[in-house]
């Protein structure tokens, strides 16, 4: 959709971004003494350009994804993906994924679809920010520059009481001082520009993201 954006006007935007702070994983509320979870996936490293196929110009599927241990007493896990580098006044949620088994260390390529009330494990996807259960694939206004595109991993204490189909608001505000621990994984994407090497260096480190205690 965004694809259609003239060049000019993205450029003009430039410097219009929601912005990291607004991410749900640095919140304080939300991460407060929160420990830390090993996200990673084997198609793209962290601070690294997401693969064609992932985005609007590919495919469009959802990448996979693996993770570490999570903390004993986890009962769920939540996955959100947001894009703070959107022109919005909030990050661009590209999926929602909650309820997911304490047991469960990965999400294959392109498992992230629309479920309608969940899976069988109780596993349930929620609305992204065009109001549709599955992935958004990453869209950026061309000329607009690099997005960052963040996929943000909860370990729960408690199952969260949402809505059968709950947006980020809602979500974010459930898990809001059950976080035991948190993981964090930046992909990056960009209409009409070349991938720069020095965009590695420079997407956010889990160490330094407030309230996330590294291992």
């Amino acid at each position: 959709m965004l694809e259609h954006v003239p060049r000019w006007l993205g450029a003009l935007m430039t410097n219009v971004r929601a912005g990291h702070s607004k991410l749900a994983i640095v919140q304080e509320e939300v991460t407060r003494g929160a420990g830390f979870i090993d996200l990673s996936s084997p198609a793209f490293a962290n601070g690294t350009r997401l693969p064609l196929r992932f985005t609007a110009d590919g495919e469009g599927v959802s990448p996979p994804l693996v993770w570490g241990d999570v903390p004993e007493g986890t009962v769920s896990l939540v996955l959100l993906v947001e894009d703070p580098d959107a022109p919005a006044a909030s990050p661009l949620v590209h999926a929602l994924v909650w309820n997911l088994p304490p047991t469960e260390c990965r999400l294959a390529e392109g498992e992230i679809v629309a479920d309608g009330i969940g899976g069988p494990d109780g596993r349930d996807v929620g609305r992204n920010s065009y109001f549709l259960e599955g992935w958004l694939p990453p869209d950026p206004p061309p000329g607009h520059g690099l997005h960052d595109y963040v996929f943000q991993l909860f370990a729960l204490s408690e199952v969260i009481d949402v809505d059968d189909n709950p947006g980020r608001s809602e979500v974010v505000s459930a898990i809001s001082g059950r976080v035991l621990a948190a993981g964090m994984l930046v992909g990056n994407y960009s209409r009409d520009e070349p991938a720069r090497v020095e965009d590695a260096a420079e997407a956010p480190l889990m160490a330094g993201t407030p309230g996330i205690q590294a291992a």
